[in-house]
């Protein structure tokens, strides 16, 4: 069981354990502990609890050990409420919570955003005799810092003074946190003074500054920032270049967005769906369309899923080009290069040429996707709909509704919702399903 476990082979350590229970032998109990947390390990909360329940039908005993992996497959899970209830079991039978237990608690608690329920176990910990460490004030921290508290979260670094010694995560935590809170002097004041107490910033720390930066357009801070961490030998990661091709497609400067495109490439790092988003947005931003479709086709062939806003802007730069008819093209395309255009693409694209008032255009695409076979979903004929009966065209609207109806096609609270984010401030939205509804 052991062996397996620990080698990752954890459908064969399973096997070993029922082959032990169908014998009516009782495994051993770090054989046991061993087993529970390579299934922790891969998130497999729902198998543990399953495998626990057989060991404890064996006569299995817990002792801290397995209560701790326990604990740790409801940090996994999110489940703040089952990690409580195996503490109160823990103290019932005897067996003393200790450090481990209680910072995994804390942590599951902060995740959740329940900070008072983390400060009772902070303080539950500390009546037990059992002073909190550096990983305790971390978890603490960062749970205010994600929720912008950071007058708590200052006030615990302030408390860490004389009981433990602050680390790397604990500055990048704050620092992080003033990010995100529009603070970015003190986050630079923070970094100062985490580099004078010896700790040097990762890429994570430069990601934080750099990320604020960028959305504060100061594009120059950023790029100096990036020399800084050259000058260290830190390497950028994904997310570094991701915010950096994000800034520079934002005000169009593709030329910039491409070279860390290239860099990204030569350094091992691979595009992901929001690069690839970011990149699309620019090009089609500064009218680059053909460029602009090359990332969309490489982002299909990965397996990524463009979603509305990316065929969106595809739609606005032929508009702007006025090259409408280039958009009936595109299906054609996805076929050239071995793609197969399927109702995501249609519903993108439709989508946006109804809230561009273009329903006749519209009408043209709903046409094509038929001919080719493909069914329009809710979404495709609810919008189509709407923008006819805007256009005051109630016939085609109706008759709409009619093929809706009669293919059980529902409009429930998501597409509503969804429609009413795409037409923000038009209070008819409510009034045109209202008078279908009434039909």
């Amino acid at each position: 069981m052991i062996f397996y476990a620990k080698s990752g082979m954890i459908n064969d350590s399973i096997e070993v354990f029922e082959q032990i229970r169908n014998c009516g032998l009782m495994p051993h109990l770090q054989a046991c502990t061993v087993l529970l947390n390579s299934l922790v390990k891969e998130r497999l909360t729902d198998t543990v609890w399953k495998i626990f329940k057989k060991m404890v039908k064996l006569g299995v005993v817990p002792n801290i050990h397995l209560y701790n992996v326990l604990v740790h497959a409801c940090s996994k899970s999110g489940d703040p409420e089952k990690a409580e209830k195996l503490l109160n079991e823990m103290e019932e039978k005897g067996v003393f919570p200790d450090l481990f237990t209680y910072n995994t608690l804390i942590s599951v608690y902060c995740k959740k955003g329940m900070h008072y329920e983390a400060l009772s176990v902070q303080d539950r910990m500390e009546r037990s005799g059992i002073a909190p460490d550096i990983v305790t004030y971390n978890s603490l921290i960062h749970g205010f810092c994600r929720e912008g508290r950071m007058r708590e979260a200052t006030r615990l670094f302030r408390e860490i003074k004389g009981v433990v010694t602050a680390n790397h995560v604990t500055y990048t935590t704050l620092i992080d946190g003033y990010c995100r809170m529009n603070d970015i002097d003190e986050a630079l004041r923070l970094r100062e003074v985490m580099e004078s107490r010896g700790f040097s910033p990762g890429v994570v720390t430069y990601n934080s500054i750099l990320r604020k930066l960028c959305e504060d357009g100061r594009i120059r801070e950023a790029n100096l920032l990036l020399t800084e961490m050259s000058g260290k030998k830190i390497e950028p990661d994904n997310i570094t270049c991701n915010t950096l091709i994000n800034a520079y497609s934002k005000i169009g400067d593709m030329v910039s967005a491409v070279k860390v495109k290239r860099k990204m490439i030569e350094s091992g790092l691979k595009l992901d769906m929001y690069s690839q988003k970011a990149l699309i947005h620019g090009f089609c931003k500064v009218l680059e369309l053909d460029n602009a479709k090359d990332e969309l086709f490489t982002m299909l062939e990965k397996g990524l899923s463009p979603g509305y806003s990316t065929y969106s802007w595809l739609v606005d730069g032929f508009y702007n080009q006025n090259k409408q008819d280039e958009i009936a093209k595109l299906p054609e395309e996805f076929e050239k290069r071995g793609l197969c255009p399927d109702v995501a693409l249609y519903r993108g694209l439709i989508r946006r040429i109804c809230k561009l008032e273009k329903v006749n255009y519209a009408k043209v695409l709903f046409d094509l996707m038929e001919k080719k076979g493909l069914m329009g979903d809710s979404v495709i004929y609810t919008t189509m709909a709407y923008a006819y009966w805007r256009t005051g065209k109630v016939t085609e609207a109706s008759a709409l509704f009619d093929v809706m109806y009669n293919r059980r096609l529902m409009v429930n609270l998501k597409l509503y919702k969804s429609l009413s984010a795409s037409y923000a401030g038009d209070n008819d939205v409510l009034r045109f399903f209202w008078s279908y509804e009434q039909k």
